[in-house]
């Protein structure tokens, strides 16, 4: 009977030390098992034990298993960051229409899209200067109604997720069947700007057009509330003047309402007018 109690009382030292992570001397390791066993036996396989737990918690402990905390854990593999979109490949490799101010790229412009065609996908690149949403919508009539919308909209939680939508007169309807894959997105400057595929031919249906044809495209943008879009920003968003060919790439700038009035051939002979007047001096 006491043996026996020896014996429990043994095992469960040696659990305790194992979960504790700390190995028993060889000494007292030994006389435990000389008096379980005796003689040879007990010392061999005290040896034999302090061996082999000493190389389990020396693996264990491997700085090759530990955390820049120290914690016997690995950590999570970093994320990729949002690779930024490049202009330079405008009109050579991808199809881009830049809005704003004159000479800016996808950070600085109002607004930015660009389109490349990527095996049977199409490749888009969205970017805004808001806090809530941008989208491109594909139009048979450069009109809102009866289109087809993709929308990257930023929610409460920082997020970026790309949404589908169909334009019912001058409300847009989210549509659960979403063509997009390949998503990302991120929030940044006061920006949004989001990356994203869709298949060129799609089946026959309403809300989904085939990219294969040419269409309008509508640029719009605008706030959130609550990760759900509302009405964008201008009265009067910007479309393409012609329809688009995803088989044609080319680089399009559009100036904003600003540049375009200051740009305008009356207010040029006006300025140029008034210069002249300055310059003179009345009679």
């Amino acid at each position: 009977m006491a043996e026996r109690s020896r014996g429990a009382r043994r095992r469960l030292l040696l659990l305790l030390l194992l979960l504790a992570g700390s190995a028993a001397s060889p000494a007292e390791e030994g006389g435990g098992r000389r008096e379980a066993g005796g003689g040879e036996h007990g010392e061999d396989a005290a040896r034999h034990h302090d061996s082999s737990y000493g190389t389990f918690a020396s693996e264990f402990y491997d700085l090759r298993y530990l955390s820049e905390e120290g914690y016997p854990f690995p950590t999570a593999p970093p994320v990729d960051p949002f690779a930024k979109i490049r202009v330079d490949d405008c009109g050579k490799t991808k199809g881009c229409f830049r809005y704003g101010k004159p000479g800016c790229n996808a950070e600085t412009c109002d607004y930015f899209l660009s389109y490349r065609r990527i095996g049977a996908d199409v490749e888009f690149e969205l970017s805004a200067d808001t806090d809530g949403w941008v989208a491109v919508g594909f139009s048979s009539d450069k009109k809102m109604g009866g289109d087809d919308v993709m929308a990257c909209v930023h929610d409460d939680n920082g997020r970026v997720r790309i949404q589908h939508f169909y334009n019912v007169g001058q409300w847009a309807k989210e549509i659960q069947r979403n063509p997009a894959r390949d998503e990302e997105g991120v929030f940044e400057n006061n920006r949004v700007t989001c990356r994203f595929k869709r298949p060129v031919y799609v089946p026959r249906e309403e809300t989904i057009v085939d990219l294969h044809l040419s269409w309008y495209y509508l640029f719009a943008w605008g706030p959130a509330i609550q990760g759900s879009i509302t009405r964008h920003d201008i009265d009067s968003p910007p479309v393409s003047e012609r329809v688009v060919s995803i088989y044609k790439y080319e680089d399009i700038f559009m100036p904003s309402a600003a540049y375009q009035t200051f740009s305008s051939p009356f207010c040029l002979l006006l300025i140029v007018a008034l210069t002249f007047y300055l310059l003179m001096g009345t009679p």
